[in-house]
């Protein structure tokens, strides 16, 4: 099974080694036929800390790391 790829933004990198990213999805509402926008927040793993809040990245879904923790960060779009 291939490991999923999202994008998102960093909201929070106040823990050690972990940075908060809101990934948003869009989709077509079933029953009105309009686009709905959802959001979820994923705890991803960074080892360097070189990210903050505000950047561009994408995560790679990994083994569970730690109790929430279950993404690695791939790279910053910005800069990519």
């Amino acid at each position: 099974m291939p490991k999923r790829i999202l994008q998102g933004v960093v909201v929070s990198n106040k823990q050690q080694k972990t940075l908060v990213v809101k990934v948003e999805r869009r989709f077509t509402h079933p029953l009105l036929k309009k686009t709905v926008r959802r959001t979820k927040n994923y705890h991803a793993h960074d080892e360097a800390g070189a990210f903050k809040v505000g950047d561009m990245v994408s995560i790679e879904e990994t083994r569970p790391i730690s109790k929430l923790k279950r993404w690695i960060v791939v790279k910053d779009e910005a800069k990519a």
